[in-house]
């Protein structure tokens, strides 16, 4: 394995002024180690659910004028794209990885999956405490698992359209962690296995 870690010169690709500018940042810093580490965890994943996961990652093709806040890998069963499907992810913004199983807005049977969730929340009571949960995956802030109404945020993913449910770990940017690629990787796939019993009850 190539993948060496992030450096301080990937977290501040989100200060640089511009949408090409960053986009080229982008480019050359983050998405070389995206693929890097992306096989080796979708290899992971694949063997995990007993069958084929892909890669996609971020191009950011709809931005015509702001630049992005953060950028990211994504792996999903669905070949063609991963947001309409329950999908893991790593990604940064400009203080913290975040590592996340997301289930967002654009999920056609999000009611379903909530509904699913709210009726075995003993599955999430397993979930260590250094795990947090985010309800907007455009935003960088996460609760804790250990202060988070489940209940209360499940029922609100079922109810609310735009509403979504994310749950794994942040990194800060300043972690030792980050500067070891094979401490680093380790981390992400203890997560994935970690969130597996809940992403094998939203299929």
């Amino acid at each position: 394995m190539n993948f060496s870690g992030f450096s301080n010169d990937d977290f501040d690709t989100f200060k640089i002024e511009g949408l090409n500018a960053r986009m080229i940042a982008i480019q050359e810093r983050i998405r070389p180690k995206f693929q890097e580490i992306g096989q080796l965890l979708t290899d992971e994943l694949s063997t995990l659910a007993g069958n084929e996961m892909f890669l996609h990652i971020a191009k950011h093709a709809r931005r015509t004028i702001n630049a992005p806040q953060d950028t990211w890998l994504a792996i999903a069963a669905n070949k063609r794209g991963y947001k309409q499907h329950p999908h893991f992810q790593v990604g940064l913004f400009d203080d913290h990885v975040f590592i996340w199983l997301a289930f967002i807005y654009e999920l056609p049977n999000k009611t379903e999956i909530a509904k699913k969730f709210l009726n075995n929340l003993k599955t999430f009571k397993e979930i260590p405490d250094d795990f947090v949960i985010s309800l907007d995956h455009m935003k960088k802030e996460s609760m804790s698992i250990k202060e988070i109404n489940m209940k209360h945020s499940l029922e609100r993913f079922r109810d609310v359209k735009k509403a979504e449910f994310l749950v794994g770990r942040h990194v800060q940017s300043n972690d030792p962690l980050l500067t070891d690629g094979e401490a680093f990787v380790s981390l992400v796939e203890d997560t994935f296995k970690t969130l597996f019993p809940i992403y094998k009850l939203s299929l």
